[in-house]
């Protein structure tokens, strides 16, 4: 089994959290590989800006996540991937979808619907635990 390292970021502008809509409409939280000469936060932030054009600033981490998938390109061999993730402050506010990527919509998304409307359990945590240091910070 082939192991994969990303990272990524779960990126917050006021009351809202940035989000990516997948050709077959689901909705993702932006992630993607560690290159060799980067850290994970150079990749989380360097991901964000090429997958929804927003530029970002890290607030803390928040945790990791781990999955594993069939790679339907290379004899269905399963990948087990490994992300960082941090939460991000938004430093510009009109994301853009990556369309190479197979991204059809980035938009932020009020707080009180993103969790709901991301497609899967472990993105669902992370973002539960993003805002519940969000709400940590604020109030302090």
């Amino acid at each position: 089994m082939k192991k994969v390292f990303s990272a990524g970021g779960v990126v917050f502008l006021k009351n809202s959290v940035l989000m990516l809509q997948k050709i077959n409409g689901d909705w993702v939280l932006p992630k993607g590989k560690i290159e060799d000469h980067e850290t994970s936060e150079d990749t989380a932030m360097r991901e964000v800006r090429e997958e929804a054009g927003i530029k970002t600033k890290i607030i803390s981490p928040i945790g990791e996540t781990s999955y594993k998938f069939k790679n339907y390109w290379s004899n269905n061999h399963v990948i087990e991937k490994n992300v960082v993730w941090y939460l991000m402050k938004a430093l510009s506010s009109s994301p853009h979808p990556q369309r190479e990527e197979g991204f059809i919509d980035s938009k932020f998304i009020h707080v009180n619907n993103v969790v709901q409307l991301a497609k899967y359990d472990d993105e669902r945590d992370i973002l539960m635990k993003a805002l519940e240091i969000i709400q940590a910070i604020e109030g302090a």
